[in-house]
């Protein structure tokens, strides 16, 4: 005991000793990597290739591929399966003035007498603008919201419009699918799309249960701040946005009013694992399988449109249509070629807000894709939810294409 104790005390009168520059050049532990998941699949497996980082450092937890985390704009990809599954159900027109579905008038200013459709708001051709925002509380109006001339461009005619990425068409979207349907969005959306994959996911943290809100992947900015899903925020924090003074209450919300307080923009959460299921479904796009996840009218209609959904932006956004976006499309000059480089075009969504980069990228034809996650990265230069391939996200997936190389 007593020599244990000796060497401790030389141990530290050892660190004492050295000079304190000596101290400062000491070589440190490596930095933790980003919280960061890569999930490969095809039609028959889901297999995990990258899994690192911490889904939260306070509590030290590792992450895991099974761990939920907010997926950002592939929740659009999402809300589009779900229109289509109506519109195969026969209750909603994707090409109808929504007004008819909304019980108010939606009209831009520029062009009142020009319907709005589903297809224009889910191809952002509608003219919208997120200038005046995109989140409307709990206790505020979403027809208030699009009365503000801010909420438009003069960009053309909805429909003729040029391609304008805007968030607002979501809530509008999510909106239009509770009146045709009576049914609140995040369990509308449970019952035609996550139910029938097998998914395990939620809405802003609605509807999911005590153990997937305790494996949530906080996300951090690249500044190491907090930036969403902390415990702060979390149920039985209030999940969704409210109004000043209004209660935090889904029991008393009226759906086809105000879908927005869902997030149905950015606000799913999900492992990845679970989204790779998403993932399979999107093969049936292409095949339109008669027992498929889609009529095959319906998937050969959500083909066509992103088919002829060729935008005058050649910096990321080049081929987009109902909430899908096409990559790497032979023929196109377009910054869009940086994630895979590898000719293949690919189709998905790609997602990104609060330091998280994501995506979800299929090739019908060989019918493989990747999922994907990394957190901690800073914003891109015009703001987020500008869309972008960043050199982060290239290296991650050219580490995810090497695991995959056949020997």
């Amino acid at each position: 005991m007593m020599r244990g104790m000796i060497r401790r005390i030389l141990a530290a009168l050892a660190f004492i000793a050295v000079p304190a520059a000596a101290q400062d050049a000491a070589p440190s532990l490596p930095a933790t990597p980003p919280a960061t998941v890569v999930v490969a699949f095809d039609r028959e497996t889901i297999r995990p290739l990258i899994v690192e980082g911490l889904a939260n450092k306070e509590t030290g937890r590792a992450v895991e591929a099974t761990d939920p985390v907010r997926i950002a704009s592939i929740s659009k990809l999402i809300m589009a399966l779900t229109a289509l599954r109506l519109a195969d159900e026969g209750k909603v027109d994707l090409d109808r003035d929504v007004s008819d579905y909304l019980g108010w008038q939606l009209r831009s200013p520029y062009h009142p007498q020009a319907p709005v459709t589903l297809t224009h708001l889910m191809s952002h051709r509608a003219g919208l603008s997120d200038a005046a925002g995109y989140s409307i509380p709990l206790g505020e109006s979403l027809e208030a919201k699009l009365s503000d001339p801010a909420a438009w461009r003069e960009v053309g005619a909805p429909g003729q419009a040029t391609f304008e990425y805007a968030n607002l068409g979501s809530p509008i979207v999510a909106t239009v699918l509770e009146a045709v349907s009576g049914e609140r969005y995040d369990r509308l959306v449970e019952r035609l799309v996550f139910k029938p994959l097998g998914v395990k996911a939620c809405f802003t943290w609605v509807g999911c249960d005590p153990d997937m809100r305790a494996r949530a992947v906080t996300l951090y900015r690249h500044t190491g701040e907090i930036a969403a899903d902390g415990p702060a925020t979390v149920p039985p924090a209030c999940a969704i946005p409210v109004a000043e003074g209004t209660p935090c209450d889904l029991d008393a919300y009226v759906p086809g009013t105000n879908a927005s307080i869902f997030s149905p923009q950015g606000g799913v959460r999900i492992s990845l694992m679970d989204l790779a299921k998403i993932g399979q479904a999107l093969f049936d796009l292409q095949h339109g399988d008669a027992d498929g996840f889609l009529a095959p009218g319906t998937a050969q209609l959500a083909m066509w449109t992103l088919a002829k959904g060729k935008t005058q932006d050649e910096t990321f956004f080049c081929t987009y249509g109902l909430h899908l976006q096409l990559i790497e499309q032979p023929g196109r000059t377009c910054s869009d070629d940086k994630l895979f480089a590898d000719g293949i075009p690919r189709m998905g969504h790609s997602g990104e807000a609060y330091g998280l980069q994501s995506g979800l990228w299929v090739d019908p034809k060989s019918d493989t894709g990747f999922v994907y996650f990394i957190t901690e990265s800073p914003p891109p230069a015009g703001g987020e939810d500008t869309g972008g391939f960043t050199a982060r996200e290239t290296a991650l997936m050219a580490r995810a294409l090497k695991l995959t190389e056949k020997p």
